[in-house]
């Protein structure tokens, strides 16, 4: 499995760490709440890995969630389409047990189609086809879940773009 990914000849992040930052014309990554910032040597902004360790009846946690949530359907709602609450996946609200997880879940992916393809003026098909490219299934066929690879897919979604 590759790590350093490469675009246009030049490394643009990895494999196994998700990157934040895209755009509402790309598809995001999942939530990245860390431990915190690095505060010993400032010179990069890194978010430190774990998970907030809060309990599911946390109330900060529920709020997180809930306001997540919210965002998540304004985001991806579109003039000719209206996600529905109970359509978002729990990794469209919550960071991974490190917060750095590259991948993202094939539902929440499907709900990114409808944005990702008005704001960058293709089809749904095209991006729906996209998406299925880039879904991997079950590690040796049985273990852990279908998933995205969120930066490889961002990658496909930029030279699809730059061919329309």
């Amino acid at each position: 499995m590759a790590v350093e990914v490469r675009a246009d000849g030049r490394v643009v992040g990895s494999s196994l760490i998700g990157q934040q930052g895209y755009g509402l014309d790309h598809f995001q990554s999942r939530p990245a709440n860390g431990l915190g910032e690095n505060s010993v040597d400032t010179q990069y902004k890194l978010i430190l890995s774990g998970a907030t360790n809060l309990s599911a009846d946390n109330e900060k946690l529920v709020e997180s969630v809930r306001a997540a949530k919210a965002e998540v359907v304004k985001e991806n709602s579109t003039a000719d389409y209206r996600v529905d609450p109970a359509d978002v996946p729990a990794d469209a609200v919550t960071s991974s047990g490190s917060g750095l997880d590259p991948d993202i879940s094939p539902r929440y992916a499907d709900l990114r189609f409808h944005r990702v393809a008005v704001r960058n003026h293709l089809s749904v098909t095209h991006v729906q086809r996209l998406v299925d490219r880039h879904t991997e299934g079950r590690t040796l066929g049985f273990m852990g879940e279908p998933r995205v690879n969120v930066l490889a897919l961002n990658i496909a979604l930029r030279d699809l773009v730059a061919r329309n």
